[in-house]
C-alpha cells in the first residue's frame, strides 16, 4: 500500500473563508466544523505535539499532503470520483483512495492525541506498509 496521507479540511482555501474560519475558531470554537484544523493547529500555530508526530512520519518515509476540500476537490476529481464528507483522512493506493480516520471519527476526536494515537496505530500496521 501507498505511504502517501491526504489530509483534507473541511474548510475552502480562498482568503475569505480562511478569514472567516479563523474569527470562528476563536469567537465559538465549540461550533467550528473542521476539527481536524482544531486538532492540528492553534488560533496561530501548528500544534507542537501534533507537528511532533508528522514530522516522525515524514521520517519514516511517509509522504503527507495537506487540502483545504476545494483544493482536493480540484486535485483529485478526474482521478477519483468519491464523495467524501470532510475533514478526513485518507490514504492514496495504486488504484483508489482509501479512507484511514472518516469525518465522523476525527469529529469525535476531543484532543490531539487522539488523532496521533488513531493515526500511529494505523500506520504502525502492517496492512498500512
Amino acid at each position: 500500500m501507498s505511504k502517501k496521507i491526504l489530509f483534507i479540511y473541511n474548510a475552502n482555501s480562498d482568503t475569505g473563508s480562511k478569514m472567516l474560519d479563523f474569527a470562528h475558531k476563536i469567537v465559538s470554537p465549540a461550533t467550528y466544523n473542521c476539527n481536524l484544523c482544531s486538532l492540528t493547529f492553534g488560533n496561530f500555530t501548528e500544534n507542537k505535539q501534533w507537528k511532533t508526530f508528522r514530522e516522525s512520519l515524514l521520517t519514516k518515509g511517509y509522504e503527507l499532503e495537506f487540502f483545504h476540500k476545494d483544493e482536493f476537490q480540484e486535485n483529485y476529481k478526474s482521478k477519483f470520483g468519491h464523495a467524501f464528507t470532510y475533514p478526513i483522512i485518507v490514504v492514496e493506493t495504486t488504484h483508489d483512495l482509501e479512507v484511514l480516520v472518516s469525518a465522523e471519527k476525527l469529529n469525535s476526536f476531543e484532543g490531539v492525541e487522539e488523532l496521533i494515537a488513531a493515526l500511529g496505530s494505523l500506520v504502525g500496521s502492517s496492512s498500512f506498509q
